[in-house]
This record gives C-alpha cells, sequence and structure tokens, in this order.
C-alpha cells in the first residue's frame, strides 16, 4: 500500500530579490513498511524532501498526501499532532538536552507519541544500557547520536526519517544501527526513510530514490538488497 505521495511539489526559497528552487515539481509515491533511501550529493534537495514529509516545512506549490491526506493544506496544529501521531526524526544535530539524562531525553517522547515503546528497550537495542543515568556531555559524538535514535524508536512511528543517521557513528556501530532499522522495516512495518550520499548504504535498500538538483531523477526498487553486515563502510 502507498503511503506517501509527492505531486508536482515544489520549494522555493527567497532571499532578497532572487529565488532559488530547492525542489522543482517532484512526483514520487513510496510504499508503507519500506527502508528507503535518498541518494544524493549535498545541496540535491534531499533534506528539503524530508522536512516536507515530516511537516517542518511546506511546499511553494503541489500536494503531499501522507496515509491519504493532504498534509500540504494543515493548520500549524494539525502539522503539530501529524509530526506527534506519525513521524519521528533523526538530524544530524542530535538535539539533545544536556539537562536529563539519556533515559529522560528517551522518555520525553511519551508526552507526546500516542503509543511509545519501553525507553529502556530502544537504549538496549542501541547498546547504551550501560549508560542510561548519564548527561549527553558525559557522551561520545557517536553515542549521543545513538540516544537520538533511541529516542526515535521509542516514539514508535509509522514513518521514521533519518537525516545521514550513521555519518557520527564506527562501522560497528553503524552496522549495529542500520540493522536496527531494517528491522524496524522488516518485523514492525515501519516505513524508514534514510537520506544520505553514502552509495554504499544504497545497496541495502528496498527503494533507493536519487535526487539531483531539485529533481528525483529516478525511483528504484532493489530485487535484492544486501544485509547491513554485508555493507562496506
Amino acid at each position: 500500500m502507498n503511503i506517501i505521495e509527492f505531486q508536482d511539489v515544489s520549494r522555493v526559497y527567497k532571499n532578497g530579490e532572487h529565488e532559488q528552487s530547492a525542489l522543482d515539481h517532484v512526483d514520487l509515491t513510496l510504499e508503507e513498511g519500506r527502508f528507503i533511501v535518498v541518494l544524493g550529493p549535498s545541496g540535491a534537495g534531499k533534506s528539503t524532501l524530508l522536512n516536507l514529509l515530516g511537516g517542518l516545512d511546506s511546499p511553494t506549490s503541489g500536494t503531499i498526501r501522507v496515509d491519504g491526506r493532504d498534509i500540504s493544506t494543515l493548520t500549524a496544529n494539525e502539522l503539530a499532532d501529524y509530526r506527534a501521531a506519525t513521524v519521528g526524526f533523526v538530524f544530524q544535530s542530535y538535539n539533545l538536552i544536556p539537562t536529563l539524562t539519556v533515559v529522560e531525553n528517551v522518555a520525553l517522547v511519551k508526552e507526546i507519541a500516542p503509543d511509545p515503546l519501553s525507553s529502556h528497550d530502544m537504549l538496549r537495542a542501541v547498546g547504551l544500557e550501560d549508560h542510561i543515568h548519564n548527561f549527553p556531555s558525559e557522551l561520545s559524538g557517536g553515542e549521543q547520536q545513538r540516544v537520538s535514535i533511541a529516542r526515535a524508536l521509542a516514539k514508535n512511528p509509522r514513518i521514521l526519517l533519518c537525516d545521514e543517521p550513521t555519518g557520527a557513528l564506527d562501522s560497528e556501530t553503524g552496522v549495529m544501527v542500520l540493522k536496527l532499522l531494517l528491522s524496524m522495516a522488516r518485523d514492525m512495518g515501519k516505513t524508514i526513510i534514510i537520506v544520505t550520499h553514502n552509495q554504499n548504504i544504497a545497496k541495502m535498500a528496498d527503494i533507493v530514490v536519487r535526487v539531483r538538483s531539485g529533481h528525483v531523477v529516478s525511483c528504484e526498487q532493489q530485487a535484492h538488497p544486501l544485509s547491513a553486515e554485508e555493507v562496506e563502510w
């Protein structure tokens, strides 16, 4: 079943008298429960696509439907409800609250998510069960990224949007995180979308979306995606 539909979507940013097109008349349809990689160079429009899908930005023109609902026409309050109930985010910046412990940072999602998962279980899944009482300042960058991933997973979203989620991780931890994300798609039916410039991660994907200069140049289904262990770093 299709869960995401972009129909003739454009996003134009104005800088004084100049306009810059980040996305240009994009059409894209994605199925639910797939592990999807959006691939392209810096400035291609990957993050803009992710922000539009996550309700963090609005299209200049066109329609974005998620599970049949047109999110491009939602009010600010409706978008907040959509983000709380449907979408999880993993950003390159960790966005952790420094005065809260690791487990408290993850447990924050219980305030907004309708059906959250166990904070302790998600921290165990990313290998941080021994750090639950530490503060972010006591962790490495890779460990902080794993906290942010655990927090996004604990929200139990239908769609998880990840912007370079393994960029700060060593190869062993990166494999662990990719296995976890893949299992969320395979075993729990989540739609996982990873934005990256890493061609090797794309080899794991059910679907590879290639973006260049604000255009979706291809959307291909892979018959035999690799496992996380087979990906070269």
